[in-house]
């Protein structure tokens, strides 16, 4: 277990098993040792520390930091440092880098200044929901608990909400879990999602219009913001809103009033906003395509959603419960096989994914293919997969080899052969996967790696 001598990791659990269990989270100080603010200095307690010119935990006044620059996320392999998609780029030792694991007193580089990361011996604790469920959420790993109990504390209150997270992972569930959890619950819950309204009718979807306002108007309808009228409104997928559609968005939100389309009067609206995306946001904020008005007004609280690879121990769980949905009273049987596979599978649809191949895996009594074939290479092997006859280091490569193959073989498979999405949804650089595919002879059916 890690202890706050452990200056290298970030994060950890404590008092693991009982009912008061944590998650610690190291305290860090960032000095500025170059540039306009020499000599600032900050203290930060947060699983995630964002520089930036415009906001963050350490502001910066040069003009070349970019105004959502970098961002070090605390985690329990250490610390990790990822350019938000900054105009002028993040350095290490010289070197840009979009994403890097950084030691205890690495200096980084932003804009003309340069930033002293220090971890520091105290530490913070968050507590951990006592459940594996909250509400339509299931999970008993601790990120999945620190989410849930994040989730309650904020439903207490009406603050807007940014949630966070790849696709499948249920953003969508954390929304109508903090509704469920809030005084609101009893009121109507609405979700608009922008990726599926044409750029020319989001302002009408929003605010609605009045009869006339346009050619086909034939009578005034009400747009989102007052359908949710004393309740909550999820705006998802709010990276695909329009530029100009955004600056009165953002009216709306700050005054708690709108005006249809065609309309003289102006409505109040009592409505709790949360919004939700799988995109960089702070990344658009820098080229330009999201206002950073509207997204720091947004992000009073942010949740993020964790992928399924990163809870890897929620996958059992989640497996049990998709069988009791599919077939209710008895959960039908699954191919041998299936679950070990799943938890080696990286998981690129997160949970929205592994609900259909268990679906499938149940309504065709087959295994994935990728599973098919790996069963089929370990046989003759023995049950366990192991060759006695074979010195413990040379079984313990092969092992290992085949391991990374099957990984490997999948994960291109699911993400048809493209190595840059490959490797950020595994989590490695792109030069690993592409030294792996090179060392195991992996190539694509009917073609070239």
């Amino acid at each position: 277990m890690a202890r706050e001598d452990d200056i290298d990791t970030g994060t950890w659990i404590g008092g693991a098993g009982g009912p008061g269990e944590t998650m610690r989270v190291r305290k860090c100080r960032l000095e500025v040792t170059a540039g306009p603010d020499t000599g600032l200095a900050a203290v930060v307690a947060a699983p995630a520390i964002v520089i930036g010119r415009g906001a963050g935990d350490l502001v910066l006044g040069d003009r070349k930091v970019s105004a959502l620059h970098a961002e070090i996320r605390l985690e329990p392999a250490g610390y990790h440092l990822r350019d938000l998609g900054s105009t002028n780029g993040t350095f290490v030792k010289g070197m840009r880098v979009m994403e890097a694991f950084i030691e205890p007193g690495t200096v980084i580089g932003v804009g003309d200044s340069a930033v002293r990361f220090s971890p520091l011996p105290d530490t913070i604790e968050f507590p951990l929901w006592n459940d594996s469920r909250l509400c339509g959420l299931l999970g008993r790993s601790p990120v999945m608990r620190r989410l849930f109990e994040a989730i309650d504390r904020i439903a207490a209150s009406d603050t807007t909400v940014l949630v966070t997270g790849e696709t499948g992972t249920g953003k969508d569930l954390v929304a109508e879990a903090i509704h469920e959890r809030s005084p609101r619950a009893g009121r109507p819950f609405i979700v608009l999602d922008c990726g599926a309204v044409p750029s020319q009718l989001f302002e009408d979807q929003l605010f609605g219009h009045e009869a006339g306002a346009f050619t086909g108007a034939i009578r005034s309808v009400p747009g989102v913001f007052e359908a949710a009228h004393g309740g909550t409104l999820l705006l998802d997928e709010i990276g695909e809103l329009p530029l100009e559609i955004q600056p009165k968005l953002l009216r709306a939100v700050e005054t708690h009033r709108i005006r249809r389309i065609g309309g003289t009067r102006t409505a109040d609206c009592d409505v709790r906003l949360i919004v939700a995306t799988n995109r960089d946001l702070p990344a658009e904020v820098n080229r330009k395509s999201f206002r950073a008005d509207l997204f720091f007004r947004i992000m009073v609280a942010h949740l993020d959603v964790p992928p399924l690879r990163e809870r890897r121990e929620d996958i059992e769980i989640l497996v049990k419960h998709f069988l009791g949905e599919i077939s209710p009273g008895q959960a039908p049987p699954l191919p041998d096989g299936f679950m070990d596979w799943a938890l080696l599978y990286a998981w690129p649809g997160n949970v929205r994914e592994l609900r259909n191949a268990v679906e499938r895996a149940v309504v065709t009594r087959s295994l994935p293919s990728s599973l098919q074939e790996s069963v089929a290479a370990s046989a003759g092997t023995g049950r366990s997969g192991v060759d006695l006859s074979v010195p413990f280091k040379e079984a313990k490569r092969r092992l290992v080899d085949e391991f990374e193959r099957q990984y490997v073989t999948a994960l291109m498979e699911a993400h048809d052969w493209n190595i840059a999405s490959a490797a950020r949804a595994a989590d490695v650089d792109r030069m690993s996967i592409y030294k792996m595919l090179q060392r195991l002879d992996i190539r694509r059916s009917g073609g070239s790696s």
